[in-house]
């Protein structure tokens, strides 16, 4: 085992075969970029953000499921497994269904009311202004401090690693190299039966060597387990399955991220294959994220599972702890030069891939929601150049907050990332949700309960880092609104909300039914006169390609078809 006092830089080693291959990656990656620049042009607005709206299935499924690969799940996830087991795995799973609902409910109001961006929506939806202009300057504010931000931290880790250069691309090495990744590590640990029973025995060599009574270095008894006690638990089973509903409705099928990669199908069925091919994927971040993370516990606990402050300041520069290094540890300690280059590459890739994704969502709404409402009449061309300038200065913005992010995300950067969207989503999904399905709300109440929600969110999320959470084996003396899990305090900010937006939607004036045409789920096949060529547009979008439904269902669906088949086949 490495001596503990080196620093994490010191313990590595860059190989000039990793070098290498990094240079030659970054350069292919260079050379594609160029080429797509110069074979294809956009020079409007519908092209930039929208892809022109003639994506097919499999690139808008692969695309919503990069969009998801980054930090929290290289660096999140894997130190969640790595510190607690497979718990965390809950969310990942539990989105499934909701990618599918974003294909199924979500998506044609939003092609049927012909937006770029969900604040657009909100507008058409609600009337008026200030809801649309709230939730234009809160998802910016939202990009900054719970996805750019935290790319940057990650990548950080990385760059500790390399030589302070990083780079961009697709996610297609990713799954490749992950999976041959995990059979490595599962290989180093002797395969997962023989996981199961090592993790448990993964303890720090100083809490064998001290007299410590309390479980702090131990591996929690429910490690192997997805559904975990609703009271002395990180995940509680009623927070992971019910409580944290309104907030994957939020990030899955309201988050502008999500949304473009859907908007920007070329109709309604390859909107809904793409669902389908990214709920499929979601199945493989266990494989290639918490397998790898438990497996890094179990291969080096002096450093993943260090519970002394001095020790981890020395390891990963966090006296909390270093569970977030347990990726990045395990590429570099077990595989070889070369080899250990293309998966770093790979991990950059990830997180460039997402960090493009954000900036291309920040800037739609900056440019569409909010610098055309001071510049009306603004061109195509302006608006993609107020499109870049703004990608740099949400980074400024996100290098500012990385320290505080620091200061307030304690050992597990997956449980932060989790209490972060809880505090800020659930108010936001219910206000979609009744907003689809119930058309007497109200803008009034909309407003006031978003509003209303999300500052019980907020104040949690200040105290947060306010006070530091206590290290293992100290007493907690926090007030007792920050002991309450944050996935209790979601459900607080949900009932808060609903009893303000419906309170207010009884007592304000609601739409009538000539504003509310395509609007809501019930309305959303509603005919709507125009003759406006975009609105024409919208027409064909909407329209169901059957030819093309049939060839996705048969190739998204052939697994289980061809399952059944065997069966039948079997019982005759």
């Amino acid at each position: 085992m490495e001596n503990t006092n080196s620093t994490f830089s010191n313990f590595v080693h860059f190989h000039w075969g990793d070098s290498l291959t990094l240079g030659l990656y970054f350069l292919v990656v260079v050379c594609v970029g160029i080429w797509a620049i110069v074979r294809s042009r956009k020079n409007s607005a519908q092209d930039y953000f929208l892809a022109s709206r003639s994506m097919t299935f499999f690139p808008i499924g692969a695309s919503i499921f990069a969009s998801n690969i980054g930090a929290p799940l290289f660096v999140g996830l894997s130190g969640s497994a790595a510190a607690s087991g497979i718990g965390g795995m809950i969310f990942e799973w539990h989105a499934i269904p909701f990618i599918l609902t974003l294909g199924w409910i979500f998506i044609p109001v939003f092609v049927a009311c012909g937006v770029y961006t969900i604040p657009e929506y909100m507008e058409k939806r609600y009337g008026g202004k200030r809801l649309r202009l709230y939730l234009s300057v809160l998802s910016i504010l939202l990009y900054i401090i719970t996805k750019i931000s935290v790319e940057m931290f990650a990548g950080a880790l990385f760059i500790k690693m390399l030589f302070g250069w990083n780079m961009y691309a697709s996610c297609i090495l990713i799954l490749a190299f992950s999976a041959f990744f995990t059979m490595v590590g599962l290989y180093k640990v002797g395969g997962y039966e023989a996981l199961k029973t090592k993790y448990m025995d993964a303890v720090p060599s100083t809490v064998l060597l001290s007299n410590k009574t309390d479980d702090c270095g131990y591996p929690r008894s429910d490690s192997f387990s997805l559904l975990r006690d609703p009271v002395n638990s990180d995940y509680p089973w009623p927070g992971t399955l019910i409580f944290n509903i309104p907030s994957d409705i939020w990030f899955w099928c309201t988050d502008q991220i999500m949304v473009q990669r859907s908007l920007s199908a070329k109709n309604l069925s390859h909107a809904k294959g793409g669902s389908i091919v990214a709920g499929y994927l979601k199945i493989l971040p266990f494989f290639m994220f918490v397998l790898p993370g438990m497996a890094a516990r179990i291969l080096f606990p002096d450093e993943v599972a260090c519970i002394e402050p001095k020790i981890c300041q020395s390891v990963c520069g966090n006296p909390s702890g270093c569970s977030n290094i347990a990726y990045p540890l395990l590429v570099m300690r077990i595989l070889v030069p070369g080899l250990r280059g293309i998966m770093l590459a790979a991990m950059l890739a990830a997180v460039m891939s997402t960090m493009t994704s954000v900036f291309n969502s920040a800037s739609s709404i900056f440019t569409m929601d909010l610098w055309t409402r001071f510049r009306k009449n603004a061109s195509s061309l302006e608006l993609l150049i107020v499109g870049r300038i703004i990608i740099l200065v949400l980074a400024a913005c996100a290098i500012i907050w990385i320290p505080i992010m620091q200061s307030g995300q304690a050992s597990e950067l997956w449980q932060y990332w989790q209490a972060l969207m809880s505090a800020v989503g659930p108010p936001w999904g219910l206000v979609f949700l009744m907003g689809f399905f119930w058309k007497r709300t109200t803008e009034p109440a909309a407003f006031w309960g978003m509003l209303a929600g999300q500052l019980l969110g907020f104040a949690r999320l200040v105290m947060t880092f306010a006070y530091k959470t206590p290290v293992c084996g100290s007493q907690d003396e926090r007030p007792m609104f920050l002991r309450i899990h944050f996935l209790y305090i979601a459900a607080m900010e949900t009932a808060v909300s609903a009893f303000v937006m419906v309170t207010l939607s009884f007592l304000t004036k609601p739409r009538t039914e000539e504003e509310l045409c395509r609007v809501t789920w019930w309305t959303r096949e509603q005919k709507k006169e125009s003759n406006d060529p975009a609105q024409m547009n919208i027409e064909n979008i909407c329209f169901e390609d059957n030819s093309s439904w049939y060839l996705i269902t048969t190739t998204v669906l052939r697994p289980f078809s061809s399952y059944e088949s065997f069966q039948l086949q079997k019982a005759n």
